[in-house]
């Protein structure tokens, strides 16, 4: 475990307190914030076929993680869509080695009964995390050097260390860095980053910056009617020299011989509509709204699945159940001028 490393006090622009939407993006694109995400979902694979196992079941390649690494992969169908997405940590420490795999909250059930029903005959045992440990999600383009100065630059990149005298891991991310630390230990955490100037913020903040960062959320934007070339998340998450995996099969082939049918693309609207919405081009339906916020710096903005043959650039209008049609210009993820 690193030595204990104080964190160093920042300077935020104006305090940003949860309902305060301005203050609180301001502080996560200017500065840096923080979002209690303890409620995610958590889980561990321990035991020498560990590894085996669970790379026989996702998309990523898990026999190559070494120890402080880790990668993004998905739970697929037998058809290749999208049960849930994951984080898998190769975590070793001196009371052993794991697997850490973190993942939507709203993911969690069926990646659980899907790997307890296949372990039969490895040598590898589930555990249950999400209630035993607290995660704190810090995003922002000034991060306390405490919380990266020991980690390496990719992301899922993790180290074990030490904040607030109590010892946490810390895990890069494409916005940040998110603190994993004991159910008893969140308090401890939460003081260490106010104490630091980080404010927290509630989720819909951060889900303005994670949808100008054009990062699919699940059970929002992918689901299992979603494939993982159409969300935009093969080459973080795929692997195409590893061996067999559940819905391989459907995935290669789409990726070595064809395109997919839709793209996770950006919407800048004129006026904001419903989740759902459908979009249409040429009187045509050719998409639908998966993820809408109202960002301070660019008005209504969206994630949508819309039909390769839309490109950037191109204009489609959304016309919601009720209320009037409204235009929106497609745009090419990450939104311009955002950090991801």
């Amino acid at each position: 475990m690193d030595e204990p490393r104080p964190l160093s006090r920042i300077d935020v622009p104006s305090p940003a307190p949860a309902k305060d939407d301005a203050g609180a993006y301001r502080a996560l694109t200017s500065s840096a914030a923080w979002v209690d995400r303890s409620e995610s979902g958590k889980l561990a694979l321990t035991g020498d076929g560990a590894a085996e196992f669970l790379n026989g079941q996702v998309t990523a390649d898990v026999l190559a993680l070494e120890p402080g690494h880790g990668t993004y992969a998905a739970l697929l169908t037998s058809k290749g869509k999208i049960i849930s997405d994951l984080r898998i940590l190769a975590v070793e420490d001196g009371g052993g080695s794991e697997l850490l795999l973190l993942c939507e909250r709203s993911g969690l059930q069926a990646l659980f009964d899907h790997l307890r029903r296949h372990l039969i005959g490895f040598d590898a045992e589930l555990h249950k995390r999400t209630v035993q440990q607290t995660l704190h999600s810090v995003i922002g383009p000034r991060i306390p050097a405490a919380l990266t100065a020991s980690l390496g630059p990719a992301p899922h990149d993790h180290v074990s260390a030490t904040l607030a005298d109590v010892p946490v891991r810390l895990v890069r991310t494409t916005l940040g860095v998110d603190v994993v630390a004991s159910a008893e230990d969140g308090p401890a955490v939460s003081a260490a980053l106010r104490d630091a100037g980080l404010p927290e913020v509630d989720d819909a903040a951060a889900e303005i910056v994670r949808v100008e960062a054009g990062i699919p959320r699940l059970h929002h934007d992918i689901d299992d009617g979603v494939m993982p070339a159409e969300a935009g998340i093969v080459e973080q998450a795929v692997s195409f020299t590893k061996g067999c995996y559940v819905g391989q099969e459907t995935v290669a082939r789409l990726h070595w011989r064809g395109r997919p049918n839709r793209h996770l693309r950006g919407l800048q609207l004129d006026r904001a509509v419903p989740v759902g919405t459908a979009l249409f081009a040429e009187e045509r339906q050719v998409g639908s709204v998966t993820s809408i916020v109202e960002s301070p710096e660019r008005g209504p903005i969206a994630l949508a699945l819309i039909r390769r043959e839309v490109e950037p650039g191109g204009t489609v209008v959304a016309r919601p159940d009720e209320g009037a049609p409204t235009t929106a210009q497609v745009v090419a993820l990450p939104f311009a001028g955002t950090t991801a």
